[in-house]
């Protein structure tokens, strides 16, 4: 990177990438260079702001950035651990989660078995002064070698040679399942694990293949499941901890949107409604992965539509409902009359099914809507299996 690329790729940071590529560069700008970091710095501007901003930092190709966890989940990760002496990340990447995580250890490791990634991670890490050792290595080979950490943080890859998804935490690189129940008794320390898995993956699947989980954090940005992370004790055998969070910034950091026990749910006695009340409830995209769907009900005491359908509803409006909030404006039964009686009027709208036959695109096809969000439209069931089309306004 000398003076000349560096001052290229700070004047032409908006560009569209593709229309740069077709010009001449001049002969002290490195063109691929450019390309990549401005491809880069775009891609991250949003994800992880206080690094794109940072003119001296050099990144990767594409497909790591687009797998490195944003800087709202780092800092969150960061929140919900406690500190030590010694921290390793296993799967280093682009070098977030190593970044945020290792500010509360006195020593941290940095570990990725892809060589170009260690350099960048070395180099940017120095420009941001933070002390991380970088070590080119596969998890495996390094924790044959080392065994006494405080924390241990795992991001392993979920596609396979072949980019399929993987749909067990045996089939990820690598295995955390193996990985956890073979760490080695002699050990000084007892450590904890960290493991961040997809979003895709299901919970109740986690929790078979793991044992001795303390926590399990669902972290969505934005109304976006982007995060499971799986807390792990050696030892422990209590009940787990359940923390459905959605970050819309950093001031959301620590504050769980609800936090629960396997056996509330279980013990959960949610109510339920035959009509649809004055208020709509659709809960956020973590509380709808969590699953507790009955202690939503109880918790902040409002009314199930259906067994199936995850909507609640209420006459007195709960403002705090981690989730979209509705104002009902009419509803009606599903069928040939529900356009002429119900939407007459209505010509665009935002549509959402739950526990539909129709999905939202079928749906508004049959009702005959433009996409739009100036009124919003679900079909749902509600208890005795009536289908209901319900127009209300965004709260």
């Amino acid at each position: 990177m000398n003076t000349a690329t560096r001052d290229f790729i700070e004047s032409h940071l908006k560009d569209d990438v593709r229309q740069l590529a077709l010009q001449k560069f001049p002969d002290d700008v490195d063109k691929m260079l450019v390309l990549n970091q401005i491809e880069a710095r775009q891609l991250l501007s949003k994800k992880v702001p206080s690094w794109a901003s940072n003119p001296d930092l050099l990144f990767p190709k594409h497909l790591s950035i687009e797998q490195c966890s944003s800087e709202l989940t780092a800092i969150y990760k960061a929140s919900i651990i406690n500190g030590g002496d010694v921290f390793v990340d296993l799967t280093g990447g682009l070098g977030i989660d190593s970044f945020f995580l290792s500010e509360k250890f006195k020593t941290s490791y940095y570990v990725e078995n892809r060589k170009e990634l260690c350099d960048l991670a070395e180099h940017n890490f120095a420009v941001l002064g933070r002390k991380i050792t970088v070590v080119n290595d596969d998890s495996e080979s390094f924790l044959s070698k080392n065994q006494d950490f405080d924390l241990i943080f795992i991001d392993p890859a979920r596609r396979d040679v072949y980019n399929r998804k993987m749909v067990s935490l045996h089939d990820c690189s690598p295995d955390v399942v193996k990985l956890v129940e073979t760490f080695p008794e002699t050990s000084s320390r007892k450590p904890s694990f960290l493991i961040k898995a997809s979003p895709m993956l299901d919970i109740s699947l986690i929790t078979n293949e793991l044992q001795n989980i303390s926590e399990i954090h669902i972290v969505s940005v934005r109304n976006e499941c982007k995060e499971v992370l799986i807390k792990i004790e050696l030892g422990f055998d209590g009940e787990i901890k359940y923390f459905c969070v959605d970050l819309n910034s950093v001031e959301t950091h620590g504050r769980a949107s609800l936090q629960y026990t396997e056996n509330e749910e279980k013990s959960a006695v949610p109510t339920f409604s035959s009509v649809v009340k004055k208020y709509l409830y659709e809960p956020n995209a973590s509380l709808m992965k969590s699953g507790a769907f009955k202690l939503i009900s109880q918790r902040f005491a409002i009314e199930k539509l259906h067994v199936n359908s995850h909507l609640y509803t209420s006459d007195n409006l709960i403002p705090d409902f981690p989730g979209r909030i509705f104002e009902v404006v009419e509803f009606a039964p599903f069928n040939k009359k529900v356009k002429k009686e119900l939407l007459s009027d209505i010509t665009e709208a935002s549509v959402a099914t739950r526990n539909f036959p129709l999905s939202a695109n079928e749906l508004r096809k049959n009702l005959n809507l433009k996409e739009s969000d100036k009124n919003f439209v679900f079909g749902t069931t509600l208890i005795g299996e009536k289908k209901v089309v319900i127009l209300c306004k965004k709260i």
